[in-house]
């Protein structure tokens, strides 16, 4: 089974964090959602499985949309897919947009999950990333969820954000687990080139982020969520038992997804492809039935460190055997010592063929796995 995720380029205000593509001019808004129509048609053999189990509204800002282009999309998904009874329908949402009415739109085309894009609940804070939204708004975003028949709710909380204390994470948090979701998702603040932030931080006006605050936020988030019940199972996400996002753990296994919009991306396991970061481009385009996206055939190198990168970051781990059969790379042999030096310092563990990171480990995912890395 594959997933397909469509991404919605609008946002009513820019956040000063994001680098995502996505326009605050909604003109397109109508012409673009029935490109993305016509592109899921002419996509339709890109994915080797006809079969999809998970389809995934990001951002941008999908909670922009209106009960019937949410449907039309849902609509030709159907009709060109196989679409799994149990199919999990993820949309990302803005609290400032969650009325009663929209929300009740939503479940009523078929959404079965819900990610609210909260981030803090501190009122300063949601200033300095230029958030719409207040905590009393994001309180009620998540009550509101409720009233309306969600069962299936992701917070989204972002950390090491400068003048967000240790104190003050640690209170996010315990508001965020005081709704008793099923799922967080939690990252730490990065500071892309091509945002507010970014400029800046190229002007001498904001310092980077302190990566030792970032270190000891992490650590009290897998604290407090360990404690509250939640299982940690890839870095930045926890879930209740069975409520994993099931399509952002596909990406983690490397199973093949489609991406349908402006700036997506999609990969079948062959080849990857992105599409042109421009909605007026886009639209024009599909109109000619033309898919405006660039394609890449992957390396071996490329399966190799893809596999290793994205499943350390799981609490499943990497699997050595699975290296080996499927890509003749011997990862126990060819790094045994360094792999013996992370198991000395707790910071990896071995069980039962799969490469675990530790608590301590997970704060150095990124080094290790590119230790790891197949370098020709």
């Amino acid at each position: 089974m594959a997933g397909i995720y469509l991404h919605i380029p609008f946002c009513a205000q820019a956040c000063h964090y994001c680098d995502f593509h996505f326009s605050t001019n909604t003109d397109l808004k109508t012409a673009l959602v029935h490109a993305m129509g016509e592109e899921i048609v002419l996509q339709r053999n890109y994915l080797r499985s006809k079969g999809v189990d998970t389809i995934y509204f990001g951002g941008g800002t999908p909670s922009l949309l209106d009960q019937s282009e949410l449907s039309y999309l849902l609509e030709v998904i159907h009709n060109v897919y196989q679409v799994a009874e149990n199919v999990e329908i993820t949309l990302e949402a803005n609290p400032d947009d969650m009325s009663l009415e929209h929300l009740t739109g939503f479940k009523d085309v078929g959404i079965n999950r819900l990610s609210i894009g909260i981030q803090s609940f501190d009122d300063k804070i949601l200033r300095y990333l230029n958030r719409l939204h207040t905590g009393e708004i994001a309180i009620r975003s998540v009550e509101l969820a409720r009233q309306a028949g969600f069962r299936n709710i992701s917070i989204d909380l972002i950390y090491a954000i400068p003048g967000l204390s240790s104190n003050a994470w640690r209170k996010d948090i315990a508001q965020a687990i005081a709704f008793n979701p099923e799922h967080i998702s939690a990252y730490s603040l990065t500071i892309e080139e091509k945002t507010v932030f970014g400029n800046l931080l190229a002007k001498g006006k904001l310092s980077s982020v302190d990566e030792s605050l970032a270190a000891e936020q992490l650590e009290i988030l897998m604290e407090v969520m360990r404690n509250a019940g939640y299982d940690q199972y890839e870095i930045s996400n926890f879930a209740r038992p069975d409520f994993e996002s099931r399509h952002n753990s596909s990406y983690w296994k490397g199973d093949e997804y489609l991406g349908i919009g402006p700036s997506a991306h999609s990969y079948n396991q062959t080849t990857r492809q992105h599409n042109v970061r421009n909605n007026f481009q886009y639209v024009r385009s599909l109109k000619g039935k033309i898919i405006p996206c660039e394609m890449e055939i992957l390396t071996e190198e490329d399966h190799i460190n893809e596999y290793i990168l994205t499943t350390l970051r799981t609490g499943q781990g990497c699997n050595v055997e699975k290296l080996k059969k499927d890509f003749g790379y011997d990862l126990l042999t060819l790094h045994g010592g360094y792999i013996d030096v992370l198991k000395t310092h707790k910071l990896i563990t071995m069980q039962n063929k799969f490469l675990i990171l530790t608590e301590h480990g997970r704060l150095l995912a990124d080094k290790i796995s590119s230790d790891l890395f197949l370098i020709k």
